[in-house]
């Protein structure tokens, strides 16, 4: 009896942390042309970022965007134009949480931004190597850095294969964009 009240409560247990893992850190498949990656995000640590990603990813407004600047030895950029290179249209941008203490490491994702802190939308990168200098160090002109807040866990040979891809320019005068579409077909959640 003992041994099956032991076990009841260890499935109830596993059960339990299992139920709340799947809460807490959601794991969203992104189907590209090259193959899929999955990636599990941080609300603990980058409840906003997370939160404006699950957003985007409801809505469907990733799929049929493209990763649109990959540069090796670097990063791989996504999520804000189309396959005939227009920008999507995005909600209003959110408040930067590079000082969240999450690190740009390689197979992370952060928020893309411009000059301005405070300035990310929908786009992304995934960090192809660890890149240190992309981190928070100061809430000033050059250390406000680029919020961290996923990390790739299936599929970073994609990301890697992305990486080998021929690039170019493009009309308006975008650069290291992949001379053939990479396209985030689907994006969903799985857990």
């Amino acid at each position: 009896m003992r041994n099956v009240l032991l076990s009841m409560l260890f499935l109830f247990t596993t059960t339990a942390f299992a139920t709340e893992n799947k809460m807490t850190h959601p794991k969203i498949k992104l189907t590209t042309s090259l193959g899929d990656i999955t990636i599990q995000l941080n609300p603990e640590k980058a409840p906003i970022s997370s939160a404006n990603f699950l957003t985007y990813v409801k809505e469907g407004f990733y799929n049929g965007t493209i990763f649109h600047r990959v540069i090796k030895d670097f990063m791989a950029q996504g999520g804000g134009f189309d396959t005939d290179f227009n920008q999507k249209e995005v909600h209003a941008p959110i408040e930067n949480e590079a000082d969240n203490g999450l690190k740009n490491t390689r197979g992370t994702l952060a928020m893309a931004r411009t000059n301005v802190p405070n300035s990310a939308t929908a786009q992304f990168f995934i960090n192809l190597k660890d890149n240190g200098f992309l981190n928070h160090t100061g809430k000033n002109a050059s250390g406000w850095g680029y919020a961290v807040f996923a990390e790739v866990i299936e599929g970073m040979d994609i990301v890697d294969k992305m990486a080998t891809e021929p690039t170019g320019s493009r009309a308006g005068g975008h650069q290291d964009v992949p001379k053939t579409d990479i396209i985030i077909e689907k994006a969903e959640i799985i857990e």
